[in-house]
């Protein structure tokens, strides 16, 4: 996700995971007060949030760091790229809202 809020559906077109799944898990980050979620109709949104316990926030920064270098989490954020930037070339992401940065996922 980065610094951007995120339709599940980009998530399930991405990873390749069934809807269920993915919901349930970004759910699990939402109780954990990770994520936070957007309801806008039928989509649901979601953005990282910091937690509010600094040793927590440390933690899930430094985590996110390293993601970044990772060479998997590389390749998910160019997949996320390419599908905010041509979202007509992916049939389950018709009608879709964009990422609140689309075209500019780092």
């Amino acid at each position: 996700m980065g610094e951007q809020e995120v339709c599940v559906c980009y998530f399930v077109e991405i990873l390749g995971g069934p809807q269920p799944k993915i919901s349930r898990h970004l759910a699990y980050l939402r109780n954990a007060g990770i994520v936070s979620a957007r309801r806008e109709g039928k989509w649901m949104h979601y953005r990282i949030v910091m937690p509010r316990h600094i040793g927590a926030t440390q933690i899930l920064r430094q985590t996110l760091d390293w993601l970044k270098e990772d060479k998997a989490m590389q390749a998910d954020k160019a997949r996320l790229t390419k599908a905010c930037c041509s979202p007509s070339k992916y049939p389950a992401l018709e009608g879709a809202p964009l990422p609140t940065a689309s075209c500019a996922v780092s």
